[in-house]
């Protein structure tokens, strides 16, 4: 196992350019099991996420390479079945449900794992299925699906669902007649998925609004495509800027997904200068003291909430942070108060007084975005930071602590 060292106090400068994203590229790796035929999809990054989705398309009887693009061949799928295994590791492995139902009217997928950051049921998924004639049973922690074929129907979601709005649009678009999703998630990996299935003939619009509209085709043809940039690691940088009061270029940034982050990070003291997809993020003065809330898209992420919260130690005053979407996403605190944060947890929100200074200390990863805050403030904290358990970063960070370096940071990795 491997585990990350640093030795803070280092303005970061230079330039970065931020990898494909991985919560875009998933969903259209599942995607792919949809049509027969050679499919490429340019710039998926290098994750442990991304390994263990190629490990079960190829359980399932894809043929893969990937070296510059992934490509993928669906011709010969031998398996309806996602064994826990696989899935167990990673919560999108059951993103292949809608896909395998759609194109052979039968699945058995185990249910989900990933990052213990709170109860993310699979029940909508299974409610909206079913809705589109679809047959359900639960046995031994698998779900066992079959239907003679998918039909259209109007479905309401009770809350917005990033990966039940993916498994419903991608089984709609062969499914017999119109689907209709009201509160469909917004995030703009929807908004990627739809654009790539419209690529492979699907008829979807809507997406991007909180009505998206299905109406199924016969058959679809292999995608070809080039993935957008990860915005959760675009604003991962943004912060290691400003935590460490450097100065830096961020190449590949897909600022229109970002508007939330932006405008709270320049609330927090940074400057972000926007030209194209490219921003320099700077850190003049001192931080800021701010007041974040999580929410579903176009609201503030959650997956950017451990790293603000990075930031906040560092800024005079108190900052409140509250946490909607998933209620074990403070599991980072502890580690931080190791390194002298001042956190206090109050239910759903983090009370955070800035202290003049952290101090380096050996602390534990917990979940993909903790490993990223204790990266980040180990940047800035004084003398070395030792964070374990990095395999939780691999999974979403394509060669975080070589990017970092290039920028200046001390950072190196090693086995534990």
């Amino acid at each position: 196992m491997d585990r990350i060292i640093i030795r803070g106090g280092n303005p970061l400068r230079g330039e970065v350019t931020v990898s494909g994203a991985k919560n875009a590229a998933l969903p259209l790796l599942t995607a792919t099991l949809l049509a027969s035929g050679q499919h490429s999809i340019a710039g998926v990054p290098k994750l442990r996420d991304i390994t263990t989705m190629r490990a079960l398309l190829e359980h399932l009887g894809c043929e893969t390479t990937f070296t510059d693009d992934f490509c993928i061949n669906t011709k010969n799928i031998q398996s309806n079945e996602a064994p826990y295994h696989m899935v167990k590791t990673m919560r999108a492995s059951f993103l292949v449900l809608g896909p395998l139902l759609a194109r052979f009217h039968r699945a058995r997928v185990s249910l989900p794992g990933g990052c213990a950051i709170g109860v993310r049921p699979v029940d909508i998924h299974l409610k909206a299925l079913e809705t589109m004639g679809v047959s359900i049973a639960i046995d031994m922690g698998y779900v066992n699906a079959s239907c003679k074929k998918l039909k259209g129907a109007r479905l309401s979601f009770d809350i917005p669902t990033v990966g039940g709005t993916e498994n419903v649009m991608m089984a709609a678009s062969l499914a017999d007649g119109v689907t209709t999703i009201v509160n469909a998630a917004r995030e703009p990996e929807i908004v990627e998925l739809a654009q790539a299935l419209k690529k492979m003939g699907a008829r979807i619009s809507g997406e991007g609004s909180d009505t998206i509209t299905i109406e199924g085709v016969k058959e679809l043809n292999p995608l070809v495509h080039t993935l957008m940039p990860d915005r959760i690691e675009a604003g991962t940088f943004m912060v290691a800027a400003g935590i460490t009061g450097g100065d830096i270029t961020i190449k590949n940034c897909p600022l229109p997904y970002m508007e939330s982050v932006v405008e709270k990070l320049r609330e927090a003291g940074l400057s972000i200068e926007e030209c194209g997809d490219t921003a320099r993020v700077r850190r003049n003065d001192s931080l800021i003291p701010v007041e974040v809330k999580t929410l579903p898209y176009p609201g503030f992420p959650t997956d950017m909430q451990a790293q603000i919260m990075a930031l906040a130690t560092r800024a005079p005053g108190s900052s409140v942070i509250r946490e909607t979407i998933f209620e074990n996403r403070f599991t980072h605190v502890a580690e931080l108060e190791r390194m002298g944060a001042d956190i206090r947890v109050e239910q759903d929100s983090a009370i955070v007084t800035g202290v003049d200074r952290l101090r380096g200390a050996p602390v534990m990863a917990t979940d993909l975005r903790a490993s990223a805050s204790l990266v980040l403030a180990g940047l800035a904290a004084e003398g070395t930071t030792t964070v374990s358990r990095v395999y939780h970063l691999d999974r979403g960070y394509e060669n975080l602590e070589n990017k970092l370096k290039s920028m200046g940071a001390d950072i190196y990795r090693e086995k534990e």
